[in-house]
């Protein structure tokens, strides 16, 4: 089992570019996997507690669970309009989570992993978190970044986060492939090498907050909003479940492989890097039960991060209704490396788009059935003899597959993506050099013929499968047209030369991928 998961959406904002790659990165791999062999489940979700939400929605005059359903249904109808397909839903509100996050906190209470006390300190509202000196910039002033900061008087509990501190430094420095890419585990690793002997405030009193988990022993005090959310990637896997709450066998979703959460690098340290391994240690979780933690960087514009004070931001239901799902979807995992930062560029999504899929797949497609139908009444005879060009092209679909193959298995979408376009352009460049149309008017050359046009048809559904993680709308149209309706059911072990057999009925071909044109073409 394949269980991949992403950082829960929070309600208090709407959904913005960042949000749409991080979902239509994990749909790729999720379905990539599948077209592996794997029995995938994938979880995603919204985060609807919090003192911003509680805050937003008094100003809004609704009750805070009023604002997160209405901004929860953003999300879902954003994941819906890009083909976002998850196996499970999490909501922070559902009483199921809830009953988890309580019998957790009773359990660490019972083993003396928290504790209540007083303190007096900085209290960032944007981060919803207490600050330190450490968090202080240059100037001994907490920045911009931490929004709005008070100073709070007040009785907590705590979560002994510093004694696991020690054994996530060494769990961390043990395992290189925890974090994932290489470059972002080295920055975890600088943040621990000089760990604070701090422990993690995981309470808010209700007289400052009322909007959240309630402590199960103490219900003046609800449960401190990351602390809760983090709990979602095993509440709604399972964990601690009653047998008739709806949800999957935990064993057979986390124990059955390595879980995958799919988050951004703001949230790696100290959240998913340092409070959520400190949990599950603390829970009891051994060290081969921990996640993988894969970190995506930021859709930047020139450079700078995208926010509502710079007027930068990107809506991306608004880029799906202008441009497109598919040339949205090909995008967000085309021009960005997984890991690493990119500049949001509109007219590099018009050129990729345009170049790479309506001129050169789509060309390939249209090539490849429109002679098929033309020059062999759309009958694809394979038994021609073959020449050296053949075996070259053949070759090339061969090396092309097994690069995109270690790619996909790297999360290197783009790459994958670049795999195939190498074997697109050797396909035209080989219809070019043999010239079907010319080889069509001599009647002794049909032999020649049917090879040519058989191996770029072979081609073009090895293609559509080879992009049906990323593109599955288009693949499936594809498949259609070669009247292949169970080309997409096919394993990637099944890609081998020989997927059309001999005689095989080919349809008409249609525009697959219509070319966008801007108003200032």
């Amino acid at each position: 089992m394949f269980f991949i998961t992403t950082a829960i959406d929070y309600t208090n904002g709407a959904p913005h570019i960042g949000h749409a790659y991080e979902k239509v990165l994990a749909d790729v791999i999720a379905r990539y996997r599948r077209l592996r062999g794997e029995e995938v489940y994938f979880l995603t979700g919204v985060d609807q507690h919090g003192q911003k939400v509680q805050q937003t929605a008094e100003k809004e005059g609704i009750h805070p669970a009023t604002f997160a359903k209405k901004k929860t249904k953003l999300f879902l109808n954003l994941w819906k309009k890009l083909g976002v397909h998850y196996d499970g839903w999490a909501e922070t509100t559902d009483d199921r989570h809830k009953a988890c996050v309580q019998a957790i906190l009773s359990d660490l209470k019972e083993r003396g992993e928290l504790y209540k006390k007083g303190y007096k300190g900085h209290y960032s509202v944007r981060q919803e978190q207490f600050l330190t000196d450490r968090d202080r910039n240059e100037a001994g002033e907490f920045g911009p970044e931490w929004g709005e900061v008070v100073e709070i008087e007040e009785e907590n509990w705590y979560f002994r986060l510093s004694a696991h501190a020690e054994w996530l430094k060494n769990y961390v420095s043990s395992n290189p492939d925890f974090v994932i890419p290489g470059f972002r585990r080295n920055e975890l690793l600088g943040a621990l090498a000089n760990p604070a002997d701090l422990d993690l405030c995981i309470s808010r009193p209700k007289e400052r907050l009322r909007w959240g988990i309630e402590f199960p022993f103490d219900p003046d005090f609800v449960t401190y909003v990351w602390f809760d959310a983090l709990i979602n990637y095993i509440s709604f896997a399972g964990y601690l479940a009653a047998d008739n709450a709806g949800l999957p066998d935990f064993t057979s979703i986390w124990d059955a492989g390595r879980p995958v959460h799919v988050i951004g690098k703001d949230i790696l340290v100290p959240a998913h890097g340092v409070y959520w391994p400190s949990m599950l240690h603390a829970i009891g979780f051994p060290d081969k039960r921990l996640p993988q933690i894969l970190v995506h960087g930021w859709w930047n514009m020139k450079g700078e991060k995208m926010s509502k004070s710079l007027g930068n931001v990107v809506d991306p239901d608004e880029l799906a209704d202008k441009f497109g799902v598919d040339a949205l979807r090909y995008y967000l995992v085309r021009d960005i490396v997984t890991g690493k930062d990119a500049d949001f560029d509109l007219d590099r999504l018009v050129m990729l788009y345009n170049q790479e899929l309506a001129n050169e797949l789509g060309n390939l497609c249209n090539r490849a059935l429109n002679m098929t139908a033309r020059y062999s009444g759309g009958i694809v005879a394979t038994g021609a003899a073959t020449n050296a060009d053949d075996h070259e092209l053949r070759a090339s679909l061969k090396a092309v597959t097994a690069e995109y193959r270690v790619a996909m298995d790297a999360y290197d979408i783009a790459e994958g993506l670049k795999a195939i376009n190498r074997h697109v352009t050797v396909c035209n460049a080989y219809a070019e050099r043999n010239k079907p149309w010319e080889l069509a008017k001599d009647a002794a050359l049909k032999p020649r013929l049917d090879s040519v046009l058989a191996h770029l048809v072979e081609s073009l559904a090895h293609c559509a499968v080879l992009i049906s993680p990323v593109l599955p709308d288009p693949a499936a149209r594809i498949a259609a047209q070669l009247r292949m309706d169970s080309l997409l059911d096919l394993k990637f072990d099944d890609l081998q030369w020989g997927l059309v057999p001999d005689g095989h009925e080919t349809g008409k071909p249609k525009p697959v991928f219509p070319k966008i044109v801007t108003e200032e073409a």
